[in-house]
């Protein structure tokens, strides 16, 4: 298969966001989990801030992952993949005057999209209990058009995300997202809560502002629970799942672990929950690889 260039991804995830089906994209933390959301046929991956900031520092999502260590990152991810990777830009990393050097990272790394949200810094996971504080309107709003202008590459799909539900409530979130749109924003995305009208909320706030939506689906099982089928009803257009990865491979290799802290081996454990060496290999594309060599290395002849 032919490599996409990175501004083909983002023209790619421009047409996904514009069909009837929406987009799903799988949570990952690493390139490895970008190519397995890949080979099992997803359209799009997420790169979660708070996946990178434990990967990478084995510390939770207060604000410690920097513009420098996550671009650096999303560029490895973007470029072993054929897919449209959207990556976590937390706060974008400072102010109006920052958000050109952010943008210019993230477009120069091959992401297709970032989103970027108005909580004050240090930000905090929007899922840790208790709500966000978040930007004075203004700011928030001039943030993402300074984003937006910063742009060298106008099909780089911008979402504007705002925190301050919990704080602020539905109606202020309304007021934000249609700035955000109006100042450039291609996407919004609401953070919210799990609660017993997040579902009404969601298609209130859809209703309300004409652009495509982002909904985090660990936002609760009422949210979980929807079917691909009918995500595009409830008013969600991209669906991300931020705990997919990281949730997974924390179970799962919680229990392998005990498993050989208890048996002292890894014996039949191994044969139905690990990856066989052919499969690991497979995963990562290696007869691709094999392929390129032998196209050069003669002496296979």
């Amino acid at each position: 298969m032919t490599a996409l260039t990175a501004k083909e991804k983002r023209q790619q995830l421009r047409k996904l966001l514009s069909q009837e089906q929406a987009v799903c994209a799988p949570g990952i933390y690493d390139g490895y989990g970008a190519r397995l959301v890949e080979n099992a046929g997803f359209p799009a991956c997420y790169m979660t801030g708070n996946g990178v900031s434990a990967s990478l520092l084995g510390l939770p999502d207060v604000g410690l992952v920097d513009l420098t260590m996550i671009a650096d990152h999303a560029r490895r991810v973007a470029s072993c993949i054929n897919i449209p990777l959207i990556c976590d830009a937390d706060t974008g990393y400072g102010n109006v005057v920052n958000m050109r050097r952010t943008i210019a990272e993230f477009e120069s790394a091959g992401v297709a999209a970032i989103h970027i949200e108005d909580q004050i810094s240090p930000k905090r996971c929007a899922q840790m209990p208790g709500d966000r504080t978040v930007l004075e309107f203004n700011q928030a709003v001039a943030k993402i058009a300074a984003a937006s202008a910063a742009r060298s590459d106008a099909d780089f799909v911008l979402i504007a995300r705002t925190d301050c539900v919990g704080a602020m409530g539905v109606e202020e979130a309304v007021r934000r997202t249609k700035a955000f749109a109006a100042q450039g924003a291609d996407v919004v995305f609401v953070e919210l809560k799990p609660n017993p009208d997040i579902l009404k909320q969601i298609r209130y706030l859809k209703d309300n502002v004409q652009v495509p939506m982002v909904v985090n689906m660990d936002a609760g099982e009422m949210v979980r629970g929807l079917h691909a089928r009918e995500l595009k009803a409830a008013g969600i257009d991209l669906a991300i799942y931020p705990a997919l990865a990281r949730g997974v491979f924390g179970h799962a290799m919680s229990q392998a672990l005990a498993h050989l802290h208890s048996a002292g081996n890894v014996s039949g454990f191994a044969d139905q929950h690990m990856f066989t060496s052919s499969q690991y290999n497979a995963a990562l594309s290696i007869s691709e690889i094999e392929s390129w060599e032998k196209r050069f290395d003669h002496s296979y002849e």
